[in-house]
């Protein structure tokens, strides 16, 4: 308590040196209080580089301490400055720092802030920082020019987050996306769910070597339920998962998708498949299969509200017993 007290003082009132020694505060001192001129001189002289990486986080440090950190040996000081919302484009340009674009990465709370801001999104879409890209990229709505800068990207990354996060993400980037993302728990439809991304057209991929491909030809609304019925057979599993959710799937083919040697694609058709009523019945009677068949929409409602009758009955039961 008596340290936390000590931060929340020092928020608004100058941290010394003397001070910071002798209530020992540590990192979370150096992030977030206001230092004293002593302070800083000893933290950029000292040879902690966790306190300077804590010092280059720090939103009130002055410009001449922050150009200091900037040319810092140790790479994570300068990973942190580079981050900072008070640089200039050039500034951060200027800062020698690597960054592994397959780790993860958050959006920069300081881009977020600026989402709804036209001009700033686009001097921070130019940015040279790819994490600053990504963060742009996690934007609801963007100006036009932006979306089409951050669209052939040359970070992957970026793409992605515009496809998951961003309204206006263009149909193009939208497809592109989808032949090498396999989705996300975040956003686990996109980009195939994104209002943008392409419906007409997908015919031609009825053909295409790739499986991932194929299945977007059941979402043209020229598709028929003959491509259904091949889908059906077809080699990849994903493809005939697609074929067992697609209403148009001839009920012969649905019923024989129920013994398919893949279980995802057997759920996808109890869930979703023009199943006939004693299919459907046999395997709400199957206490593996009725879990996904009790989600049909072929169920008749006065079906439906016997079931739920039922579990209201099951579950009282279990309450008193």
């Amino acid at each position: 308590m008596r340290t936390a007290a000590q931060l929340r003082h020092h928020e608004d009132r100058t941290l010394s040196r003397e001070a910071f020694v002798r209530e020992e505060l540590g990192e979370p001192a150096v992030e977030n209080c206001r230092l004293g001129p002593d302070l800083v001189e000893h933290l950029l002289a000292t040879g902690d580089a966790r306190l300077r990486r804590a010092l280059a986080a720090n939103p009130r440090l002055d410009p001449g301490s922050v150009a200091r950190l900037a040319v810092d040996p140790d790479e994570g000081v300068r990973y942190t400055v580079a981050l900072r919302a008070d640089l200039t484009e050039e500034q951060r340009a200027a800062i020698r720092v690597d960054v592994d674009p397959s780790d993860r990465s958050h959006t920069l709370a300081w881009v977020a802030d600026r989402h709804e801001d036209p001009e700033a999104m686009r001097e921070l879409a130019a940015s040279s920082h790819v994490l600053v890209r990504r963060s742009v990229a996690r934007a609801r709505r963007l100006p036009p020019d932006v979306v089409r800068r951050l669209a052939w990207d040359t970070d992957r990354v970026v793409q992605l987050f515009l496809a998951e996060s961003c309204e206006d993400a263009p149909a193009e980037m939208l497809l592109r996306v989808w032949t090498w993302w396999t989705g996300s728990l975040s956003s686990p439809g996109r980009p195939r769910t994104h209002p943008n991304f392409p419906r007409e057209g997908l015919l031609r991929f009825a053909d295409d070597p790739h499986g991932r491909m194929r299945r977007l030809a059941l979402d043209d609304p020229g598709s028929t339920p003959e491509l259904a019925a091949r889908f059906a057979g077809d080699r990849d599993p994903e493809v005939r998962r697609r074929a067992a959710e697609d209403p148009r799937l001839p009920v012969a083919d649905a019923i024989r998708l129920t013994e398919d040697p893949v279980g995802s694609v057997r759920a996808a058709v109890l869930r979703h498949g023009p199943l006939p009523a004693a299919v459907l019945a046999a395997a709400l009677l199957d206490r593996e299969t009725a879990r996904d068949a009790a989600r049909n929409p072929g169920i008749p409602p006065h079906v439906v509200r016997a079931m739920a009758a039922r579990c209201v009955t099951f579950a009282a039961s279990v309450q008193s017993a």
